[in-house]
């Protein structure tokens, strides 16, 4: 299925809805093709935009769906505006009620010690009928042993998942993902960030009209000041910015080109030119 897109800071972004993603990811398994969804918020596409390790990371993957608002509003001043902002919080409900639908077995993947088990109780609670493939929580540092990477795939090969939610960061869970989905090509691998704690209710959610006005971020903040005000304050809020001025100064300088011809490639916002390459991955 062909998807249309749009590119921010160099990235594509899928333009679907979060129904249009649900029908992907079962249409493709039912199938028998699976992929990778990476979920990019602003933190997430400043880590990118300054990484060329991530970047053919992300461009690799089958999906990529904006999760912030601020990607929204800059395909809105881009003149290419996308559905709608699509969060892993969203789609570990809608995905797995679709799932139970279909009878596709799903697979939680990440958080602390419990986190998982627990999500999975309230996720079955609400869909009676979902298989619920397993649960798996690695410790940290599984990223660097070999014998827990082991332990995923194994555990994965003994309950044939047809999803698998991947909650364990960015961008670690997307450099997993894309092991495993060599591993299971049948698949679908999403990376969903902290919605497992959410959804097992260690992390409060912001309340909806906060994620209307791209205020989550805030939310997040005052539950966790010491771990992400650094991220969010000294790092996101001046890359918002800079995307929004991209954005205004692409719309202009494509204007007069379309006037010409109707043919030629739009710029992308954010081109390579105006990078600062930054070793700041935090």
């Amino acid at each position: 299925m062909s998807v249309s897109n749009v590119v921010l800071a160099g990235v594509r972004i899928d333009n679907l809805d979060e129904m249009g993603v649900v029908n992907h990811v079962l249409n493709e398994h039912a199938a028998g093709r699976g992929g990778r969804i990476v979920t990019p918020n602003v933190d997430h596409l400043r880590q990118i935009y300054a990484d060329i390790d991530l970047q053919s990371l992300v461009s690799e993957s089958d999906l990529v769906i904006a999760d912030g608002m601020p990607l929204i509003w800059a395909s809105r001043i881009l003149k290419t505006p996308l559905a709608e902002r699509v969060t892993g919080a969203q789609l570990i409900w809608s995905l797995s009620g679709a799932a139970s639908d279909r009878d596709v077995p799903v697979f939680l993947l990440g958080g602390a010690t419990g986190v998982a088990e627990r999500a999975g109780v309230a996720i079955t609670d609400r869909y009676p009928g979902l298989k619920l493939a397993g649960t798996h929580c690695p410790p940290l540092g599984f990223e660097d042993d070999s014998d827990q990477i082991q332990e995923i795939v194994s555990r994965i090969e003994l309950t044939s998942p047809g999803v698998i939610f991947c909650g364990l960061g960015f961008p670690k869970q997307e450099r997993l993902m894309a092991i495993l989905a060599s591993r299971f090509p049948d698949t679908w691998l999403v990376g969903c960030g902290a919605s497992l704690a959410m959804a097992a209710g260690d992390v409060r959610r912001a309340p909806k009209w906060m994620q209307t006005m791209g205020l989550e971020w805030l939310c997040r903040l005052v539950q966790e000041p010491r771990r992400l005000f650094s991220r969010y304050i000294v790092h996101d809020i001046p890359f918002a910015l800079r995307l929004m001025f991209w954005s205004v100064r692409d719309r202009e300088a494509r204007a007069p080109q379309e006037v010409r011809s109707h043919t030629e490639p739009g710029l992308l916002v954010g081109r390579p030119s105006d990078r600062v390459r930054s070793s700041d991955n935090a």
